[in-house]
């Protein structure tokens, strides 16, 4: 199993908590609809970065097909324009 980890830091004058249920909304349904990705949940942070990601995926493969996969994609394309950055994590278990 591959644990996916990503901080997400809002750009100023954006609503964080409207970005992190933006992020929610669309990353979440995406476990059970991309092949190997089991688990998505999407947090706003009380410390540090504004927006946490933690993603379970059934392998190294599972992981590389799902960044690249067309719902990722999209999902991704309607927050990442408020971003200001963002730092990934990925390790096996």
């Amino acid at each position: 199993m591959v644990k996916h980890i990503v901080l997400f830091n809002v750009k100023e004058g954006e609503d964080k908590d409207q970005v992190a249920k933006i992020a929610a909304s669309v990353l979440e349904p995406l476990a059970g609809k991309i092949e190997g990705l089991n688990h998505v949940e999407v947090k706003r942070t009380y410390a540090g970065a504004d927006i946490a990601l933690y993603c379970e995926l059934e392998s190294k493969e599972a992981m590389a097909a799902y960044a690249v996969h067309p719902l990722h994609e999209e999902a991704k394309g309607h927050f990442f324009p408020m971003l200001s950055s963002r730092v990934a994590a990925d390790y096996e278990i």
